[in-house]
């Protein structure tokens, strides 16, 4: 994988984890706001502006880390752009293309495990200590 950096536009895990409770995506699809965040942070650590390098020639982005060969159309390589989305608009700091295409990769089949980093390092674990100290109404 190869990182390309542009200046990380970091994310507050509260802050974060506010936005998608505002979005409304605590128990989408039967995920929790847990499992939300904790799979923003094992694919961009709250970057909201990451980009990566796939060795297929696609790339991900956000800090959902969403793929440009299904999900988004980045001009470059063929797209199935299945969220009807530019690439660049999932890396908008307001979150939104991310979370609603987020929300359309998890109302496919495979859910969250989509993400293979979400199955490795969140599926099945308790995660409740991601929302440990956010005031969240």
């Amino acid at each position: 994988c190869l990182l390309v950096v542009n200046g990380a536009e970091l994310i507050h895990r509260c802050a974060l984890a506010k936005v998608l409770q505002e979005e409304e995506i605590d128990g989408f699809e039967g995920y929790s706001l847990t499992d939300w965040l904790c799979l923003a942070f094992v694919e961009s650590n709250f970057n909201i502006s990451k980009i990566t390098e796939n060795a297929d020639g696609s790339f991900d982005y956000g800090i959902f880390q969403i793929n440009s060969h299904y999900w988004c159309n980045d001009y470059q390589s063929h797209s199935e752009n299945f969220c009807h989305v530019d690439c660049q608009d999932l890396l908008d700091p307001r979150l939104l293309p991310s979370i609603n295409c987020a929300k359309m990769i998890v109302s496919g089949s495979g859910g969250v495990k989509n993400w293979v980093e979400w199955r490795l390092h969140c599926s099945g674990r308790p995660l409740s200590y991601w929302i440990t100290g956010c005031h969240l109404g």
